[in-house]
């Protein structure tokens, strides 16, 4: 049975981390913080560049398999270190044969883009349950028929271009109605549309934030697998661009990262004053609201879900790993398709 590793995030300014035997200490002004055993990790992840570690550690960490990433303090990647990479060659051959494969790459991306389509339905399904009187129902509810019309449209696609564009078409009616599911802190937290580079206000930072988290841990368990997370099928590749694990994160964005921003914000527990407002109008969270939610996402990891397709229960996180492994098998050819994570 694995166990779920744990992510080490370093947010303060000046840590510094050493080895200590077979563990991570982390100090702040000479003082000890934290001491983590190595097996229990899966990653460290520092935001900031005021943060030091010890040639030792980092040789602990390439010979244990735990990655070391950078990300600047707004969360956008700056680097990352690892040790040799311990996966199967025959695996990675056959995937960048699929790759190349409009056909295989093709019914891939469908499970996939199905999938986000259905968990973004299920998503605005479940709040119309929670909140029956709501004002826009009927918004909610034309957004919901439309999504439910597009996954009709995916049976019959025939090309990748087609798909990205019913996945495209699909976003805009989800986020459309996106404001709707915010009822609390409504002045704050105003949602008009998706903004990435640079997130424009504070819903959208809060999403960028949480799908930087998320697509660390996609990409660790596609490389645990010994899959390579650069090279995917929906997504284009792009120097630096973890292809294969953007594609993996779409079955996981709507269920788990929208309800942990929607849940963040209802229930109050990030507020207006947990954002910095810059002159150039990105909008960005703030260093201890950062913790905040880094605490709220690994205990949302922590719940657990009966897996659809295994029929077992596990953990979230471990869900992750889980998906990893089912497409690696479908590549192999052990699974005649790839069951993408359905939520309920």
């Amino acid at each position: 049975m694995k166990h779920m590793l744990n992510t080490l995030y370093i947010t303060q300014p000046k840590s510094f981390l050493c080895k200590e035997g077979e563990t991570v200490v982390v100090k702040q002004e000479e003082k000890k913080i934290v001491q983590i055993p190595i097996h229990t990790l899966g990653q460290i992840v520092c935001f900031g560049f005021e943060i030091v570690i010890t040639p030792a550690l980092m040789e602990l960490c390439a010979e244990k398999g735990v990655g070391i990433a950078w990300l600047s303090d707004s969360g956008k990647f700056l680097g990352r270190v690892e040790g040799a990479i311990k996966g199967n060659v025959l695996l990675r051959r056959a995937q960048y044969r699929w790759a190349e494969d409009p056909v295989k790459s093709l019914g891939v991306a469908k499970c996939m883009v199905a999938a986000k389509i259905n968990n973004s339905r299920i998503n605005l399904l479940r709040f119309l349950r929670n909140q029956p009187n709501y004002e826009p129902q009927e918004k909610i509810r034309e957004s919901i028929d439309q999504l439910a019309r597009l996954l009709v449209d995916i049976e019959r696609c025939s090309d990748m271009e087609h798909l990205r564009g019913i996945e495209g078409e699909a976003a805009g009616y989800y986020f459309g109605v996106f404001d709707h599911l915010i009822v609390q802190q409504k002045e704050a937290f105003r949602f008009v549309k998706r903004t990435k580079r640079p997130p424009l206000d504070r819903v959208n930072a809060l999403l960028s934030f949480i799908y930087t988290l998320l697509l660390f841990d996609i990409r660790s368990a596609l490389e645990t697998v010994g899959l390579d997370p650069y090279v995917g099928f929906l997504h284009v590749d792009r120097p630096g661009r973890p292809s294969l694990a953007l594609d993996l994160m779409e079955e996981f964005r709507a269920p788990f990262a929208d309800r942990l921003v929607l849940s963040l914000i209802n229930l109050r527990q990030i507020q207006r004053e947990h954002f910095m407002m810059h002159e150039t109008g990105e909008v960005e969270l703030e260093k201890d609201a950062r913790k905040n939610v880094i605490i709220a996402y690994q205990n949302r990891k922590k719940e657990c879900i009966q897996h659809p397709f295994l029929g077992e229960k596990m953990e979230i996180g471990l869900v992750f790993h889980t998906q990893a492994q089912l497409l690696a098998r479908h590549i192999r050819g052990d699974l005649s398709f790839y069951p993408a994570m359905i939520w309920k």
